[in-house]
């Protein structure tokens, strides 16, 4: 019973071995059958890829093939077209030559004839040359021979007698031209000054400027007497300490509840002036406070300084203008002349000078400019040498603005000459400013010098009697000696005299030169 259950487990083991074997083998082939259908699945698809790749290529092959061959049409109409225009325009110019050739050919042979013509008439004018240079010989032998006749009868040569009558020309053509001149300059005098006293009097009548008096002195008013000891200080140390810090001098008198600051920089006047009020205001007066406070007011005065010179510029409706040149004008507001606030009268100047233009229809902007700039050149003057004028010409020049603006500031004390109208309104406005009434004081020491060198000026010419220099030096008389002056010499010595009295005086306005020449004949009967 064992060897039997032994056995059949035997075969059952043999059995399932052959079934895994036979399981195994079948597997084996369906793999490989099933990687063949791949395989020829991938085969086919490549295949396929490959066919449609080369239906593709062919189509675009034939596309493109299609496209030269258009191109290639497209381009050869066009050749053949341009082929076509350009053997159109050959001809064409061909056939322009050839007209041309004819037209020329036409020309040359008008040419040729015309100069045929200019032959024949050169040879007949020089007949008739030859023909009247032998009648003008025939003449000058006549007038030869009539003037030795002539010399006999008159008992004068030939150069006496043109002497004679060259003086006797002269003498007609000199009182003829003084009598001309004389009418001329009357009517140019008569139109210009009426054209002239219109527009300056219509600048003066639409422009109303203030009286300014200004010295070398500034008033600081006190709240009470007391607070003078405390300015002068123990000893006078804070009053030292003050006129130290500041450069002026303290005058401290019986004037009541005043101190008066005195200096002729007009900037450390005002430094001074600002100074003291801030320390009368604070009750603090030491040296080491005087210092603190001038110091402070100094530094502050820079943009007083700019904020003066950006007034000015909008109180004459003008643009910005460049910041350096802002300075100058603010620098302006503490200079004088005669008294007058150089700035103030910058100003007025501006407004008189844009008037005036655009009564002369000038263009207004430009003439303001000018006028607000005249006298910059009076904010560096210890600082460059040369004349307000020439320096104030070279700064705006160098700060970029225009030819006609610096030729107006630099010429309007006539000492670069004006180009345009421009510097000639500078400079009536500019006196019109300074010699208006209350503008400017005049010493009395300058008004004697004046007055004598207008008398001297008239008495430094020949055939002047006497001179009187009247009306505030508004006027000079001059009295000529009858004997030695004719009319038309009194004419030209009028002239004369007002050119030399422009040339070596300066002064404010115009001067009027009267010229007198009379002659008394007296007789007493018996």
């Amino acid at each position: 019973m064992d060897l039997k259950s032994q056995i059949l487990a035997d075969s059952a083991a043999l059995v399932g071995a052959g079934a895994g074997v036979f399981t195994a083998l079948v597997g084996g082939f369906y793999l490989r059958f099933k990687k063949r259908q791949e395989k020829s699945a991938r085969e086919s698809e490549a295949r396929s890829v490959l066919d449609l790749a080369k239906r593709e290529a062919e189509s675009v092959l034939r596309e493109a093939r299609l496209s030269a061959n258009e191109n290639a049409l497209r381009v050869r109409e066009e050749t053949e077209k341009s082929f076509a225009d350009r053997r159109t325009e050959l001809a064409n110019q061909q056939k322009a030559l050839t007209d041309r050739e004819a037209t020329i050919s036409h020309q040359f042979d008008g040419l040729v004839r015309e100069e045929q013509k200019l032959r024949e008439k050169s040879l007949e004018w020089q007949k008739k040359f030859e023909h009247l240079e032998a009648e003008r010989r025939e003449v000058e032998a006549m007038v030869q021979k009539r003037r030795q006749e002539l010399e006999q009868v008159a008992q004068l040569s030939i150069d006496e007698a043109r002497a004679a009558v060259l003086k006797t020309a002269d003498e007609e053509a000199s009182r003829e031209a003084a009598s001309l001149s004389h009418r001329i300059l009357e009517d140019a005098k008569a139109n210009a000054e009426e054209k002239a006293r219109k527009v300056i009097s219509v600048a003066i009548q639409r422009y109303a400027g203030e009286h300014t008096f200004e010295s070398t002195t500034s008033t600081v008013s006190l709240n009470g007497d007391d607070i003078k000891g405390r300015i002068i200080g123990r000893e006078g140390r804070n009053i030292r300490a003050f006129e130290a810090a500041t450069g002026v001098t303290v005058l401290i008198d019986d004037t009541p509840n005043a101190v008066v600051l005195s200096g002729f920089d007009p900037v450390r006047r005002e430094i001074a002036r600002e100074s003291m009020e801030r320390l009368v205001l604070d009750g603090r007066i030491h040296p080491t406070r005087i210092e603190e406070v001038v110091a402070k007011v100094s530094a502050e005065m820079e943009e007083t300084i700019l904020k003066a010179g950006e007034g000015a510029v909008m109180r004459t409706g003008l643009p910005p203008m460049h910041p350096e040149i802002v300075k100058l004008l603010g620098r302006l507001r503490f200079r004088h002349s005669y008294s007058q606030n150089i700035l103030d009268h910058s100003v007025e100047v501006a407004h008189l000078t844009g008037i005036m233009a655009a009564e002369l229809g000038i263009d207004c902007q430009l003439a303001k400019r000018a006028g607000l700039l005249h006298d910059i050149g009076k904010a560096v003057n210890h600082e460059v040498e040369g004349s307000h004028a020439i320096i104030g010409g070279d700064l705006v020049k160098r700060y970029g603005e225009c030819d006609v603006v610096v030729n107006g500031v630099a010429s309007h004390h006539e000492e670069v000459p004006p180009v345009g109208p421009m510097g000639i309104l500078v400079s009536a406005a500019d006196a019109i400013s300074a010699a208006r009434p209350g503008a400017r004081s005049e010493t009395m020491t300058t008004y004697l010098k004046r007055v004598e060198d207008l008398e001297n000026i008239a008495l430094s010419f020949d055939g002047v009697d006497k001179a009187y220099a009247v009306q505030a030096g508004r006027e000079l008389r001059v009295l000529v000696k009858p004997d030695e002056v004719d009319d038309e010499q009194a004419n030209a010595l009028v002239r004369s005299i007002s050119r030399q009295i422009e040339s070596d005086l300066q002064y404010p306005g115009q001067i009027r030169v009267i010229v007198v020449r009379e002659i008394r004949s007296i007789e007493y009967a018996k």
